[in-house]
């Protein structure tokens, strides 16, 4: 996991099966093995196909991680439990949609699963088990975005999404043939499903982008969208989404030298004039607020009460003139923009006001979103107490967080 400044985006760190196929998973397996796209239990096929850019934000509603779970690791092994917590469960995922919540990012991890080349097959028993925990979210009806999450980080062992290394060509290939396995695997999912091609991709180098690093991640973003639209079914017109130089917003729509991916082998079904691609971004700012691991900055917003614990940056302006230009850069021209992680950790030990803060900041940020036409999800790491991002127990299925759920779906209300 990385940690950094210049209000980039982070994956907040936390401390650091094989599944016998079910009966649905062999039903998508055939047919995607016959070329055919499939209708699967519970949900219509195509239900929202026909919903453009602005319906489709609304319609995921508020969103939230599942992270440090199918992204964790060991010794470079990706194993749910390598971080400490519980196998995930269906009684998890139901409570997060009692909760409020309609959409799931379920962050995931490949490295040592991935076999050798030149078709690096992906472990199968780690597939399954993948697409086992989509259907959690999936079969309920809430959307779901899966993306490649820790193959990038230079601190990850067996990390291999490297944008600086030398040979580019095997890394491509590589990206592109688990990109074709991951694809096919979801082809017969309607558009409740949105993938994801990547997470924080960057040179590990806090600071303005560098070259031909960021020609590398266009790259990336490019063979996702080619490789997914080529595995057809339902995948030839769901929406994709894509990040820029470390999901950093300036990074992103600024003129650093992020590329829009062309979308040629889409579907001739999808209107010309609609785009099926999303762009993705996350929000941490002010840093020594939201993930800063110390109790010297621990109030945020207009209603901070102590100036000594309030960043001098990074407030309520700061965030509206963020959201603004991802608005103005993308959303009017068709293309969704989606918060993909968001949050801020617990101080209360440090501040017993803390958690009223962490509330505002998640309120405002769903509101401005929702003001320019993006959509949130909000980080969970699974931890609570001291520094975590925890809203519910992962054990127990306990809200540890009302007052932020609350504010997040409040944000979202306009209220």
């Amino acid at each position: 996991m990385t940690a950094g400044i210049n209000h980039v985006g982070i994956c907040p760190p936390m401390g650091m099966r094989g599944i016998i196929m079910t009966s649905r998973a062999v039903k998508l397996f055939l047919a995607v093995a016959l070329g055919a796209a499939v209708s699967l239990p519970g949900v219509e096929a195509g239900a929202t196909s026909r919903l453009n850019a602005s319906q489709v934000v609304a319609d995921m509603g508020a969103g939230w991680n599942l992270g440090n779970q199918l992204e964790a690791n060991a010794n470079g092994v990706p194993s749910e439990t390598a971080w400490g917590l519980p196998a995930v469960t269906q009684g998890l995922i139901d409570r997060v949609k009692a909760a409020g919540f309609k959409t799931v990012r379920i962050p995931v991890s490949y490295l040592n699963h991935i076999g050798a080349g030149p078709n690096y097959p992906v472990n199968a028993a780690w597939l399954n088990r993948i697409q086992q925990v989509v259907d959690y979210a999936y079969k309920r009806g809430l959307y779901v975005l899966v993306n490649m999450h820790g193959d990038g980080y230079k601190t990850i062992t067996g990390s291999w999404l490297i944008c600086d290394a030398a040979d580019q060509a095997t890394i491509k290939a590589k990206y592109q043939k688990v990109w074709q396995q991951v694809a096919a695997r979801f082809a017969g999912y309607d558009q409740h499903l949105v993938l994801e091609s990547m997470n924080e991709e960057f040179d590990g180098q806090y600071g303005n982008p560098t070259q031909p690093c960021y020609s590398n991640i266009n790259a990336y973003n490019q063979i996702f969208v080619d490789t997914v639209r080529k595995t057809g079914g339902n995948n030839s017109s769901r929406w994709l989404l894509v990040p820029g130089w470390n999901t950093n917003i300036d990074y992103t729509a600024g003129n650093y030298g992020f590329t829009l991916p062309t979308d040629q082998f889409r579907s001739s079904s999808i209107p010309a004039s609609e785009k099926r691609i999303m762009i993705s971004v996350h929000y941490y700012s002010p840093w020594d607020f939201a993930g800063e691991e110390n109790g010297n900055i621990t109030q945020w917003g207009r209603s901070a009460t102590n100036p000594a614990k309030k960043s001098t940056w990074g407030q309520e302006d700061y965030l509206d003139a963020q959201l603004k230009l991802m608005r103005d850069t993308f959303v009017t021209k068709g293309y969704p923009v989606v918060v993909g992680e968001y949050g801020s950790i617990d101080k209360s030990s440090f501040d017993s006001s803390n958690n009223r803060y962490r509330a505002d900041f998640a309120r405002a940020i769903v509101a401005t979103a929702k003001k320019y036409g993006a959509a949130t999800v909000y980080w969970d790491n699974g931890a609570n107490g001291q520094f975590g991002f925890g809203l519910f127990d992962r054990r127990t299925y306990a809200v540890t967080h009302q007052g932020i759920i609350d504010a997040i779906m409040g944000g979202l209300a306009g209220r």
